[in-house]
């Protein structure tokens, strides 16, 4: 299960997710209505799924995500796993994630949420260098991601999750290092590393259509990427996806691994995807929109898909593909035996066990184009 949490303090300049300013709702939504409304959804998603002809497993992962689900606070996070608890049976050794920025998180904001239930925290620390935050627009001090890391780790959480971008503009291969040195140095037990993307619409694209600042360089990306790996794996941790790392088997997070092994999920609340029996919907955005929907009875649908075998295909080798187990070879089209011989031969994976595609180190940087030779 996902539950989408839609605030923000402020708007970071790179995002492009559905996410609100109290400036920008207004009156027209808060807190306490989207809680009133998430309580409403799961009410009623409970019923529809008891009517589906196979039995409605347990829940085996929670993830609240957003925006910034911290800016709930303690108690608004233990509403919302109780809200969840209230419609859904968890599974005894459920995992549950938060979401969380640094600077809305304290030491009694992480014992309160681990009291609640959750297992897991996820951090978005980005870099430890103060000008390459402030090109983010992102308002934590540089230190803050670490200092809050330990303090998770204090309250009694196991896993704990840093996230990077890499690639941003003004970022010195220096400012890198330091940040893999905090990260290491933070003790977590899993690493998420992204190359920074520039999303139409957002204002880091306003800054580089207007020249202010340069798009991030492929050939820069890709040597960060390599950085990044050779450091978090002499530290002891591997790869299991192409942008995550963890010290070992219980650290990786299983909520995304169901979603990268296709599997089912329900989203809840603004915007939330769920993808169940081969059917994807998605809800509204619109936070005071997605309220009225679950205020007048019905899920707050705003489309949906079924996918055919085609669709089911492709996203079976995108997703397979990236993770660290690879593709099975019987799951290809017949079709493609000589693409994967042509990406063989050229060193961008390999056949593991004979039945099995996996990306080699210098097939990672080039998973996308791997994937398009496949499915061509």
């Amino acid at each position: 299960m996902y539950v989408h949490v839609p605030f923000c303090a402020t708007r970071c300049g790179y995002c492009d997710f559905n996410t609100y300013t109290a400036g920008e709702l207004g009156t027209s939504a808060s807190p306490q209505s989207w809680l009133t409304a998430v309580r409403g959804e799961l009410a009623i998603a409970a019923c529809e799924l008891a009517m589906l002809p196979t039995t409605t497993p347990q829940v085996a992962t929670v993830f609240v995500g957003g925006g910034t689900p911290s800016l709930l606070g303690g108690g608004g996070l233990s509403a919302v796993l109780d809200a969840v608890r209230a419609e859904f049976t968890l599974a005894p050794d459920v995992e549950v994630t938060t979401e969380s920025n640094p600077e809305s998180t304290s030491q009694d904001f992480f014992a309160r949420i681990r009291d609640a239930g959750f297992t897991r925290v996820s951090l978005g620390m980005q870099s430890a260098a103060a000008h390459v935050l402030r090109v983010l627009d992102r308002t934590h001090t540089p230190g803050r991601a670490v200092a809050a890391a330990r303090e998770a780790r204090a309250a009694g959480f196991e896993h704990v999750n840093l996230d990077l971008i890499y690639g941003t503009p003004g970022e010195r291969t220096a400012d890198l290092d330091a940040s893999l040195d905090a990260v290491l140095a933070a003790g977590v037990d899993h690493v998420s590393a992204y190359s920074l993307i520039v999303e139409d619409g957002t204002a880091l694209a306003r800054r580089v259509r207007r020249g202010e600042l340069p798009e991030p360089d492929d050939d820069v990306l890709a040597a960060r990427y390599e950085r990044i790996d050779a450091r978090l794996r002499a530290a002891g941790f591997g790869w299991y996806e192409v942008s995550n790392w963890a010290t070992d088997d219980s650290a990786v997070c299983r909520h995304n691994l169901g979603y990268w092994d296709g599997g089912d999920w329900l989203g809840v609340g603004p915007g939330a995807h769920s993808h169940i029996g081969g059917v994807r919907w998605w809800n509204v955005k619109h936070p005071a929109r997605y309220a009225d929907r679950v205020r007048a009875g019905g899920l707050p649908v705003g489309g949906w898909e079924a996918l055919g075998d085609d669709e089911r295909y492709m996203e079976r080798v995108m997703l397979a593909l990236r993770l660290r187990t690879g593709l099975p070879l019987a799951d290809l089209a017949s079709n493609a035996t000589s693409a994967v011989d042509r990406i063989v031969a050229d060193g961008r994976a390999v056949r593991a066990g004979a039945d099995r595609l996996v990306l080699t180190d210098r097939g990672r940087l080039l998973a996308d184009g791997v994937v398009r030779e496949l499915l061509t």
